[in-house]
């Protein structure tokens, strides 16, 4: 009785001793905000904005009035477009102009919740509210095209989430993939250089900032059913202040939802629908050729194309990576 009252004593201290340094590192522990990435958002700063469509709501499970932007065209094709982190639909404005004008496709481009004009920015209620709200966005978006074949696209981490899309039952609701340089995860082969950012203190390497401390803390607190503080902001990006529609934080929810499952090599072994893959040759995040070695090592069956000159932002903004894509739309029709 003595050794198991003992082993129950050790227990119950050992349980506090978690709950104690948990409970610390999620209170103390704040991402820095990381310096500005010049090469990253200044593309965006010089997008050329005349033509952008006006915003328009769905209605979510929940009840929330979720924005997007449509750019309206015929056929038998449709896209839908998925901004980066931080990011809104405004981004994928050049493209979906592009996408409408050449090819004469309705282009639908979503504003992720915690996005863009659905505030507040950077968080959502669980993991898999964004795969929801994808859901009930084609759900309602759907019937007023009937016949149509849809195309998935996402960028950045946009093109993480797409894959998660792909690889699971939402992904039923799409005929066709696309990834424009797609985050996987921060120690993937595909990442050129992982966060250095400490906590609480800047540094000048890495789109985004990260508070490993608290992802600790709060991994911690989850471990037991602990979901309370899964609201506080574990990731900071570098984005302009004066912008409404950018997102500067991420909560420890949204980090997790916004971007593949971390066993993303099973998220892409399960994709059932065509999957194409592009990055820039240029890219400032990624490192290109990783891309094909990743994607062929579980599927032959994904392309991979590396488009000449382009960097990371390029991608969804210059001529040259936004004719590359369009060709790819084009020839799906």
């Amino acid at each position: 009785m003595r050794i198991l009252k003992k082993l129950a004593v050790g227990l119950v201290i050992c349980l506090v001793v978690q709950f104690v340094v948990a409970g610390v590192l999620v209170a103390f522990f704040h991402p820095a905000a990381p310096k500005p990435q010049h090469s990253i958002t200044d593309p965006f700063a010089e997008m050329d904005l005349s033509g952008m469509a006006a915003l328009q709501r769905y209605r979510a499970r929940d009840g929330a009035a979720l924005s997007y932007r449509l750019y309206p065209g015929g056929g038998d094709q449709g896209v839908v477009l998925v901004h980066g982190s931080a990011g809104s639909s405004q981004d994928m404005h050049v493209m979906a102009k592009a996408m409408q004008e050449q090819l004469g496709t309705t282009v639908l481009v979503p504003d992720l919740r915690g996005h863009g004009a659905n505030y507040p920015h950077g968080d959502i209620a669980y993991v898999g509210q964004l795969e929801d709200d994808m859901t009930d966005f084609m759900q309602a978006v759907r019937p007023q095209y009937p016949g149509k074949k849809w195309t998935l696209l996402g960028f950045s981490s946009g093109g993480g989430f797409v894959l998660r899309i792909a690889g699971g039952p939402g992904g039923n609701a799409f005929d066709r993939f696309i990834l424009l340089s797609p985050y996987l995860r921060y120690n993937a082969p595909t990442v050129r250089q992982a966060p250095t950012h400490h906590d609480d203190k800047g540094d000048d390497s890495g789109w985004y900032s990260v508070s490993v401390a608290r992802i600790v803390g709060l991994s911690i607190f989850n471990s037991f059913g602990i979901h309370s503080f899964d609201g506080l902001p574990v990731l900071s990006f570098p984005v302009p202040s004066n912008i409404q529609a950018t997102t500067s934080t991420y909560s420890f929810r949204m980090e997790k939802n916004f971007a593949p499952h971390d066993d993303y090599r099973a998220d892409i072994r399960n994709v059932t629908k065509p999957m194409q893959v592009l990055v820039g040759e240029n890219d400032d995040l990624d490192i290109p050729e990783q891309f094909s070695k990743v994607f062929s090592a579980d599927r032959k069956d994904i392309p991979v194309s590396i488009v000449p000159g382009m960097g990371h932002s390029d991608m969804i903004i210059k001529p040259t990576a936004i004719q590359a894509v369009v060709k790819v739309i084009g020839q799906a029709s």
